[in-house]
Protein backbone atom coordinates (compact mmCIF):
# COMPACT_ATOMS: atom_id res chain seq x y z
CA UNK A 1 0.00 0.00 0.00
CA UNK A 2 2.88 2.64 1.23
CA UNK A 3 4.34 1.68 -2.37
CA UNK A 4 1.92 2.61 -4.48
CA UNK A 5 1.44 5.78 -2.67
CA UNK A 6 5.07 6.09 -3.18
CA UNK A 7 4.60 5.80 -6.87
CA UNK A 8 1.13 7.97 -6.90
CA UNK A 9 3.01 10.77 -5.17
CA UNK A 10 6.14 10.40 -7.70
CA UNK A 11 3.88 10.45 -10.55
CA UNK A 12 2.23 13.92 -9.41
CA UNK A 13 5.82 15.18 -8.82
CA UNK A 14 6.79 14.65 -11.98
CA UNK A 15 3.62 15.60 -14.25
CA UNK A 16 4.18 19.16 -12.06
CA UNK A 17 7.45 19.70 -12.53
CA UNK A 18 6.81 18.66 -16.64
CA UNK A 19 3.42 21.30 -16.50
CA UNK A 20 5.61 23.94 -14.64
CA UNK A 21 8.56 23.59 -17.37
CA UNK A 22 5.89 23.47 -20.14
CA UNK A 23 4.24 26.92 -18.44
CA UNK A 24 7.81 28.45 -18.16
CA UNK A 25 8.52 28.25 -21.87
CA UNK A 26 4.99 29.29 -23.01
CA UNK A 27 5.36 32.36 -21.14
CA UNK A 28 8.44 33.15 -23.38
CA UNK A 29 6.78 32.77 -26.11
CA UNK A 30 4.38 35.62 -26.51
CA UNK A 31 3.11 34.88 -30.38
CA UNK A 32 1.95 30.90 -28.58
CA UNK A 33 0.24 32.00 -25.95
CA UNK A 34 -1.32 34.23 -28.78
CA UNK A 35 -2.13 31.03 -30.59
CA UNK A 36 -3.67 28.92 -27.92
CA UNK A 37 -5.69 32.17 -27.07
CA UNK A 38 -7.05 32.18 -30.18
CA UNK A 39 -7.64 28.58 -30.16
CA UNK A 40 -9.67 28.18 -26.80
CA UNK A 41 -11.71 31.13 -27.48
CA UNK A 42 -12.63 29.97 -30.74
CA UNK A 43 -13.35 26.41 -29.09
CA UNK A 44 -15.31 28.53 -25.92
CA UNK A 45 -17.35 30.11 -28.91
CA UNK A 46 -18.25 26.88 -30.77
CA UNK A 47 -19.75 25.58 -27.28
CA UNK A 48 -21.56 28.32 -25.88
CA UNK A 49 -22.76 29.54 -29.17
CA UNK A 50 -26.53 29.59 -27.54
CA UNK A 51 -25.13 31.88 -24.89
CA UNK A 52 -23.41 33.95 -26.71
CA UNK A 53 -25.62 34.04 -30.55
CA UNK A 54 -28.46 36.92 -29.67
CA UNK A 55 -30.75 35.51 -32.80
CA UNK A 56 -31.57 32.57 -34.38
CA UNK A 57 -28.59 31.69 -37.17
CA UNK A 58 -31.41 30.43 -39.42
CA UNK A 59 -34.73 32.48 -38.60
CA UNK A 60 -35.54 34.89 -41.80
CA UNK A 61 -36.18 38.44 -41.44
CA UNK A 62 -36.66 39.98 -44.87
CA UNK A 63 -37.41 43.89 -43.25
CA UNK A 64 -33.77 43.96 -41.87
CA UNK A 65 -32.11 42.42 -45.06
CA UNK A 66 -28.59 43.88 -45.40
CA UNK A 67 -28.65 46.14 -42.85
CA UNK A 68 -25.03 47.45 -41.80
CA UNK A 69 -23.04 46.82 -38.53
CA UNK A 70 -25.28 48.87 -34.91
CA UNK A 71 -25.97 47.76 -31.75
CA UNK A 72 -28.80 45.67 -33.01
CA UNK A 73 -26.52 43.87 -35.37
CA UNK A 74 -23.01 43.58 -33.86
CA UNK A 75 -21.64 42.44 -37.95
CA UNK A 76 -25.17 43.50 -39.95
CA UNK A 77 -27.07 41.47 -41.61
CA UNK A 78 -27.20 39.11 -44.96
CA UNK A 79 -29.40 39.16 -47.60
CA UNK A 80 -32.44 37.17 -45.97
CA UNK A 81 -32.15 39.41 -42.91
CA UNK A 82 -30.23 37.07 -40.53
CA UNK A 83 -27.84 38.26 -38.28
CA UNK A 84 -24.50 37.88 -39.27
CA UNK A 85 -22.71 37.43 -36.09
CA UNK A 86 -25.04 34.84 -34.57
CA UNK A 87 -24.54 32.78 -38.00
CA UNK A 88 -20.36 33.29 -37.65
CA UNK A 89 -20.97 32.15 -34.01
CA UNK A 90 -23.45 28.96 -34.64
CA UNK A 91 -20.82 28.46 -38.06
CA UNK A 92 -17.91 27.88 -35.26
CA UNK A 93 -19.63 25.05 -34.35
CA UNK A 94 -19.65 23.77 -38.02
CA UNK A 95 -16.17 24.28 -38.41
CA UNK A 96 -14.48 23.29 -35.12
CA UNK A 97 -16.58 19.38 -35.69
CA UNK A 98 -15.30 19.48 -39.16
CA UNK A 99 -11.70 20.46 -38.10
CA UNK A 100 -11.57 17.55 -34.88
CA UNK A 101 -12.96 14.74 -36.84
CA UNK A 102 -10.89 15.18 -40.26
CA UNK A 103 -7.27 15.88 -38.53
CA UNK A 104 -8.28 13.15 -35.80
CA UNK A 105 -9.24 10.37 -38.30
CA UNK A 106 -6.34 11.25 -40.53
CA UNK A 107 -3.94 11.21 -37.85
CA UNK A 108 -5.13 7.50 -36.94
CA UNK A 109 -5.28 6.00 -40.56
CA UNK A 110 -2.01 7.60 -41.55
CA UNK A 111 -0.39 6.84 -38.18
CA UNK A 112 -1.48 3.08 -38.14
CA UNK A 113 -0.54 2.82 -42.16
CA UNK A 114 2.65 4.87 -41.90
CA UNK A 115 3.84 3.00 -38.60
CA UNK A 116 3.03 -0.05 -39.35
CA UNK A 117 4.63 0.09 -43.19
CA UNK A 118 7.99 1.14 -41.63
CA UNK A 119 8.07 -1.27 -38.89
CA UNK A 120 7.30 -4.28 -41.40
CA UNK A 121 9.54 -3.09 -43.85
CA UNK A 122 10.28 -4.77 -47.17
CA UNK A 123 8.01 -4.86 -49.67
CA UNK A 124 4.71 -3.70 -47.80
CA UNK A 125 7.05 -0.51 -46.84
CA UNK A 126 7.64 0.18 -50.53
CA UNK A 127 3.75 -1.02 -51.24
CA UNK A 128 2.56 1.92 -48.88
CA UNK A 129 4.92 4.64 -49.89
CA UNK A 130 4.50 4.05 -53.75
CA UNK A 131 0.87 4.09 -52.75
CA UNK A 132 0.97 7.47 -50.54
CA UNK A 133 3.25 9.28 -53.29
CA UNK A 134 0.56 8.11 -55.75
CA UNK A 135 -1.96 9.80 -53.65
CA UNK A 136 -0.04 12.70 -52.79
CA UNK A 137 0.73 13.70 -55.95
CA UNK A 138 -2.79 15.32 -57.41
CA UNK A 139 -3.50 18.79 -55.87
CA UNK A 140 -4.99 18.56 -53.38
CA UNK A 141 -8.05 20.64 -53.40
CA UNK A 142 -8.90 19.55 -56.65
CA UNK A 143 -8.85 16.12 -55.61
CA UNK A 144 -11.27 16.90 -52.92
CA UNK A 145 -13.63 18.57 -55.02
CA UNK A 146 -13.73 15.59 -57.11
CA UNK A 147 -14.50 13.25 -54.36
CA UNK A 148 -17.00 15.43 -52.96
CA UNK A 149 -18.42 15.92 -56.06
CA UNK A 150 -19.23 12.28 -56.84
CA UNK A 151 -20.28 11.50 -52.98
CA UNK A 152 -22.88 14.69 -53.03
CA UNK A 153 -22.61 17.85 -51.93
CA UNK A 154 -22.85 17.65 -47.79
CA UNK A 155 -20.60 18.10 -45.09
CA UNK A 156 -20.03 14.53 -44.07
CA UNK A 157 -19.10 14.19 -47.87
CA UNK A 158 -16.35 16.63 -47.15
CA UNK A 159 -15.02 14.99 -43.84
CA UNK A 160 -14.99 11.69 -45.98
CA UNK A 161 -12.89 13.45 -48.97
CA UNK A 162 -10.53 15.60 -47.20
CA UNK A 163 -9.83 12.24 -44.86
CA UNK A 164 -9.49 10.29 -47.51
CA UNK A 165 -6.43 12.86 -49.24
CA UNK A 166 -5.01 14.05 -45.92
CA UNK A 167 -4.36 10.66 -43.85
CA UNK A 168 -0.60 10.43 -46.60
CA UNK A 169 0.31 13.22 -44.55
CA UNK A 170 1.02 11.80 -41.40
CA UNK A 171 1.69 8.09 -43.03
CA UNK A 172 4.97 9.55 -44.62
CA UNK A 173 5.11 11.51 -41.10
CA UNK A 174 5.36 8.53 -38.87
CA UNK A 175 7.20 6.37 -41.21
CA UNK A 176 9.81 8.61 -40.88
CA UNK A 177 9.93 8.52 -36.98
CA UNK A 178 9.15 4.86 -36.81
CA UNK A 179 12.46 4.40 -39.25
CA UNK A 180 14.63 6.37 -36.45
CA UNK A 181 12.56 4.83 -33.37
CA UNK A 182 12.75 1.01 -34.29
CA UNK A 183 16.82 1.58 -34.27
CA UNK A 184 17.08 2.76 -30.75
CA UNK A 185 18.70 0.67 -27.90
CA UNK A 186 15.46 -0.14 -25.96
CA UNK A 187 13.68 -1.31 -29.26
CA UNK A 188 16.58 -3.60 -29.37
CA UNK A 189 16.11 -4.73 -25.99
CA UNK A 190 12.76 -5.90 -26.22
CA UNK A 191 13.15 -7.76 -29.19
CA UNK A 192 16.26 -9.38 -27.32
CA UNK A 193 13.68 -10.34 -24.36
CA UNK A 194 11.61 -11.69 -26.50
CA UNK A 195 8.68 -8.97 -26.50
CA UNK A 196 6.77 -9.32 -29.48
CA UNK A 197 6.24 -7.28 -32.39
CA UNK A 198 3.08 -5.73 -31.83
CA UNK A 199 3.76 -5.00 -28.26
CA UNK A 200 6.45 -3.23 -29.35
CA UNK A 201 4.97 -1.33 -32.28
CA UNK A 202 2.08 0.17 -29.80
CA UNK A 203 3.96 0.54 -26.48
CA UNK A 204 7.18 1.41 -27.67
CA UNK A 205 7.41 2.88 -31.32
CA UNK A 206 4.38 5.33 -32.02
CA UNK A 207 4.30 6.39 -28.18
CA UNK A 208 7.66 7.33 -29.02
CA UNK A 209 7.27 8.73 -32.69
CA UNK A 210 4.30 11.42 -31.38
CA UNK A 211 5.82 14.73 -31.04
CA UNK A 212 5.81 15.90 -34.91
CA UNK A 213 2.41 14.36 -35.63
CA UNK A 214 1.20 16.60 -32.49
CA UNK A 215 3.02 19.41 -34.44
CA UNK A 216 1.60 18.76 -37.54
CA UNK A 217 -1.76 18.06 -36.67
CA UNK A 218 -2.17 21.26 -35.06
CA UNK A 219 -1.04 23.12 -37.43
CA UNK A 220 -3.24 21.10 -39.96
CA UNK A 221 -6.33 21.83 -37.85
CA UNK A 222 -6.42 25.68 -39.65
CA UNK A 223 -5.70 24.32 -43.26
CA UNK A 224 -9.18 21.63 -42.67
CA UNK A 225 -11.32 24.22 -41.51
CA UNK A 226 -9.68 26.65 -44.45
CA UNK A 227 -9.96 23.13 -46.90
CA UNK A 228 -14.04 22.50 -45.46
CA UNK A 229 -13.99 26.98 -46.57
CA UNK A 230 -13.42 26.32 -49.51
CA UNK A 231 -15.74 23.90 -50.41
CA UNK A 232 -18.74 25.54 -48.73
CA UNK A 233 -17.24 28.34 -51.00
CA UNK A 234 -18.08 26.29 -54.39
CA UNK A 235 -21.17 25.09 -53.15
CA UNK A 236 -20.22 21.39 -52.31
CA UNK A 237 -20.04 22.11 -48.19
CA UNK A 238 -22.83 22.24 -45.71
CA UNK A 239 -25.71 23.47 -47.22
CA UNK A 240 -28.45 26.42 -46.83
CA UNK A 241 -29.52 27.39 -44.46
CA UNK A 242 -26.87 26.48 -42.18
CA UNK A 243 -24.19 28.88 -41.24
CA UNK A 244 -21.48 27.52 -42.91
CA UNK A 245 -18.72 30.42 -43.06
CA UNK A 246 -17.70 29.64 -46.55
CA UNK A 247 -20.67 29.34 -48.14
CA UNK A 248 -21.40 32.45 -46.76
CA UNK A 249 -18.48 34.51 -48.68
CA UNK A 250 -20.07 32.93 -51.64
CA UNK A 251 -23.03 34.46 -51.28
CA UNK A 252 -22.15 38.02 -49.76
CA UNK A 253 -19.52 38.44 -52.49
CA UNK A 254 -21.68 39.58 -54.55
CA UNK A 255 -22.49 42.35 -52.40
CA UNK A 256 -19.21 43.31 -51.79
CA UNK A 257 -19.40 47.01 -52.56
CA UNK A 258 -22.59 47.36 -51.76
CA UNK A 259 -22.79 45.57 -48.32
CA UNK A 260 -19.05 44.77 -47.64
CA UNK A 261 -19.93 43.05 -44.32
CA UNK A 262 -21.55 40.06 -45.68
CA UNK A 263 -18.39 38.31 -46.75
CA UNK A 264 -15.83 40.40 -44.51
CA UNK A 265 -16.49 39.19 -41.13
CA UNK A 266 -17.01 35.43 -42.03
CA UNK A 267 -13.15 35.63 -44.11
CA UNK A 268 -12.19 37.13 -41.12
CA UNK A 269 -13.61 34.20 -38.88
CA UNK A 270 -11.19 31.90 -41.12
CA UNK A 271 -8.27 34.32 -40.98
CA UNK A 272 -8.24 33.84 -37.14
CA UNK A 273 -8.64 30.24 -36.50
CA UNK A 274 -5.97 29.84 -38.97
CA UNK A 275 -3.51 31.95 -38.19
CA UNK A 276 -4.22 31.01 -34.31
CA UNK A 277 -3.23 27.06 -35.06
CA UNK A 278 -0.43 28.54 -37.17
CA UNK A 279 0.85 30.33 -33.56
CA UNK A 280 0.04 27.15 -31.79
CA UNK A 281 1.98 24.42 -34.05
CA UNK A 282 4.83 26.38 -34.34
CA UNK A 283 5.02 27.15 -30.67
CA UNK A 284 4.56 23.26 -29.76
CA UNK A 285 7.18 22.36 -32.20
CA UNK A 286 9.31 24.86 -30.18
CA UNK A 287 8.54 23.31 -27.03
CA UNK A 288 8.61 19.84 -28.39
CA UNK A 289 11.28 19.38 -30.48
CA UNK A 290 14.84 18.93 -28.66
CA UNK A 291 17.04 20.49 -31.24
CA UNK A 292 15.44 23.51 -31.52
CA UNK A 293 15.99 23.88 -27.57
Amino acid sequence: MRSLQSKRDTLFVWVGEKASHLIYRLKRSLLTILGLAIMVGFISVAILAPLIAPYDPISINPSERLMPPSKAHFFGTDTAGRDIFSRIVYGSRISLRLGIIVTGLSVVIGSLIGGAAAFLGGRIDDAVMRFTDLCMAFPVFILAMVITASLGPGLTNVMVAIVAIWWTVYARLVRSKVVEVREETYIEAARAIGTSGMRIFFKHVLPNSYSPVLVEATLDFGFVVMMGASLGFVGLGAQPPSPEWGAMISTGRSYLKTAWWYPTFPGFAIFLVVLGANLLGDGLRDLLEVRTR
